[in-house]
């Protein structure tokens, strides 16, 4: 069964900076796409940052060059290093691969941006 374990989240002011971590258990990401997804309060979950098992990024438009996302496959870890924090990005942040298993998410790490 595979694990998603999310973490670094925080509280912090606008324009600060924050590296959320993900811990992949159950399964090898070596060969998956990855992805971040944040659910800001009251709204769908939506979609950040994917990376390729080839190691290419995408971005959600809102991202604006703010955020990036790595892997490293030896650990089965995905990194989502995130600057320039604006208050929209309050959200509880979730990774998954891309397109996401269904019945495997993890908790979540929530980020708060105090304006």
């Amino acid at each position: 069964q595979v694990q998603l374990v999310e973490s670094g989240g925080g509280l912090v002011q606008a324009g600060g900076s924050l590296r959320l971590s993900c811990d992949v258990s159950g399964s090898t990401i070596s060969g998956i796409h990855m992805a971040w997804y944040r659910q800001r309060p009251g709204k769908e979950r939506e979609w950040v940052a994917r990376i390729s098992s080839g190691r290419n990024t995408f971005y959600a438009d809102f991202v604006e060059g703010r955020f990036t996302i790595s892997r490293d496959n030896a650990k089965d870890t995905v990194d989502l290093q995130m600057s320039r924090l604006e208050p929209e990005d309050t959200a509880v942040y979730y990774c998954n691969k891309y397109p996401p298993w269904a019945s495997y998410w993890g908790q979540g790490t929530q980020v708060t941006v105090s304006s």
